[in-house]
Protein backbone atom coordinates (compact mmCIF):
# COMPACT_ATOMS: atom_id res chain seq x y z
CA UNK A 1 0.00 0.00 0.00
CA UNK A 2 0.93 3.62 -0.38
CA UNK A 3 0.72 6.42 2.14
CA UNK A 4 -1.06 9.56 0.98
CA UNK A 5 -0.82 13.16 2.15
CA UNK A 6 -3.20 15.83 0.87
CA UNK A 7 -2.68 19.58 0.84
CA UNK A 8 -4.19 22.68 -0.69
CA UNK A 9 -7.48 22.99 1.11
CA UNK A 10 -8.75 26.25 2.54
CA UNK A 11 -11.43 28.90 2.53
CA UNK A 12 -12.52 30.38 -0.79
CA UNK A 13 -15.42 32.48 -1.99
CA UNK A 14 -18.04 31.03 -4.26
CA UNK A 15 -16.88 31.20 -7.86
CA UNK A 16 -13.25 30.90 -6.84
CA UNK A 17 -10.69 28.18 -7.43
CA UNK A 18 -8.49 25.83 -5.42
CA UNK A 19 -6.05 23.11 -6.34
CA UNK A 20 -5.70 20.10 -4.08
CA UNK A 21 -2.57 17.98 -4.21
CA UNK A 22 -1.89 14.48 -2.95
CA UNK A 23 1.61 13.04 -2.65
CA UNK A 24 2.09 9.29 -2.40
CA UNK A 25 4.96 7.45 -0.79
CA UNK A 26 6.70 4.50 -2.39
CA UNK A 27 7.95 3.56 -5.83
CA UNK A 28 4.80 1.94 -7.22
CA UNK A 29 2.57 4.99 -7.65
CA UNK A 30 2.09 4.25 -11.35
CA UNK A 31 0.40 0.95 -10.46
CA UNK A 32 -2.50 2.71 -8.75
CA UNK A 33 -5.67 4.32 -9.96
CA UNK A 34 -6.14 7.48 -7.91
CA UNK A 35 -9.35 9.04 -6.71
CA UNK A 36 -10.72 12.03 -4.87
CA UNK A 37 -13.69 11.71 -2.59
CA UNK A 38 -15.38 14.17 -0.25
CA UNK A 39 -17.49 14.10 2.87
CA UNK A 40 -19.68 16.91 4.12
CA UNK A 41 -20.93 17.03 7.73
CA UNK A 42 -23.74 14.58 8.27
CA UNK A 43 -23.34 13.03 4.83
CA UNK A 44 -21.73 9.91 3.46
CA UNK A 45 -18.42 10.00 1.67
CA UNK A 46 -19.02 10.57 -2.02
CA UNK A 47 -17.09 10.11 -5.22
CA UNK A 48 -15.64 13.22 -6.88
CA UNK A 49 -13.13 12.12 -9.54
CA UNK A 50 -10.83 9.27 -10.47
CA UNK A 51 -7.89 8.83 -12.82
CA UNK A 52 -6.65 5.52 -14.16
CA UNK A 53 -3.05 4.41 -14.55
CA UNK A 54 -3.18 5.68 -18.14
CA UNK A 55 -4.81 8.99 -17.16
CA UNK A 56 -8.32 8.06 -18.17
CA UNK A 57 -10.72 10.10 -16.04
CA UNK A 58 -14.22 9.95 -14.62
CA UNK A 59 -16.12 12.63 -12.72
CA UNK A 60 -19.22 12.93 -10.61
CA UNK A 61 -21.95 14.77 -12.47
CA UNK A 62 -21.94 17.47 -9.80
CA UNK A 63 -18.36 18.50 -10.61
CA UNK A 64 -18.07 17.66 -14.30
CA UNK A 65 -16.86 20.66 -16.26
CA UNK A 66 -15.62 22.44 -13.11
CA UNK A 67 -13.04 20.03 -11.65
CA UNK A 68 -10.04 18.46 -13.34
CA UNK A 69 -8.04 15.52 -11.99
CA UNK A 70 -4.48 14.94 -13.17
CA UNK A 71 -1.49 12.86 -12.18
CA UNK A 72 2.29 13.11 -12.44
CA UNK A 73 3.84 9.67 -12.00
CA UNK A 74 7.37 11.12 -11.88
CA UNK A 75 6.40 13.14 -8.79
CA UNK A 76 4.01 10.58 -7.25
CA UNK A 77 1.34 13.26 -7.26
CA UNK A 78 -2.32 13.55 -8.12
CA UNK A 79 -4.01 16.95 -8.29
CA UNK A 80 -7.58 18.16 -8.28
CA UNK A 81 -8.10 21.55 -9.90
CA UNK A 82 -11.41 22.97 -8.69
CA UNK A 83 -12.95 25.94 -10.48
CA UNK A 84 -16.27 27.76 -10.15
CA UNK A 85 -16.60 26.52 -6.60
CA UNK A 86 -20.02 26.43 -4.99
CA UNK A 87 -21.09 26.36 -1.36
CA UNK A 88 -22.21 22.76 -1.85
CA UNK A 89 -18.58 21.82 -2.60
CA UNK A 90 -17.76 22.44 1.07
CA UNK A 91 -16.43 19.19 2.54
CA UNK A 92 -13.37 17.33 3.67
CA UNK A 93 -11.63 16.06 0.56
CA UNK A 94 -9.81 12.74 0.61
CA UNK A 95 -7.25 11.30 -1.78
CA UNK A 96 -7.40 7.54 -2.29
CA UNK A 97 -5.40 4.87 -4.10
CA UNK A 98 -6.62 1.66 -5.73
CA UNK A 99 -4.02 -0.90 -6.74
CA UNK A 100 -4.83 -1.97 -10.28
CA UNK A 101 -3.39 -4.64 -12.56
CA UNK A 102 -5.37 -3.08 -15.40
CA UNK A 103 -4.05 0.09 -16.99
CA UNK A 104 -7.55 1.39 -17.65
CA UNK A 105 -9.83 0.54 -14.75
CA UNK A 106 -11.36 3.15 -12.53
CA UNK A 107 -13.95 3.00 -9.77
CA UNK A 108 -16.43 5.25 -8.01
CA UNK A 109 -16.75 3.00 -4.95
CA UNK A 110 -14.83 4.01 -1.81
CA UNK A 111 -14.61 0.35 -0.80
CA UNK A 112 -12.43 -0.35 -3.86
CA UNK A 113 -9.70 1.98 -2.62
CA UNK A 114 -7.26 0.50 -0.12
CA UNK A 115 -5.24 3.56 0.86
CA UNK A 116 -6.54 6.92 2.06
CA UNK A 117 -5.10 10.25 3.08
CA UNK A 118 -6.07 12.13 6.19
CA UNK A 119 -8.23 14.63 4.32
CA UNK A 120 -8.10 18.36 3.70
CA UNK A 121 -10.91 20.81 4.43
CA UNK A 122 -12.41 22.89 1.64
CA UNK A 123 -14.84 25.60 2.67
CA UNK A 124 -16.67 27.68 0.08
CA UNK A 125 -18.37 30.79 1.37
CA UNK A 126 -21.40 32.16 -0.43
Amino acid sequence: QVQLVESGGGLVQAGGSLTLSCVASGRTFSRYAMGWFRQAPGKEREFVAVISRTAGTDYADSVKGRFTISRDNAKNTVNLQMNSLKSEDTAVYYCAAKFSISLYVTSRRPADFGSWGQGTQVTVSS
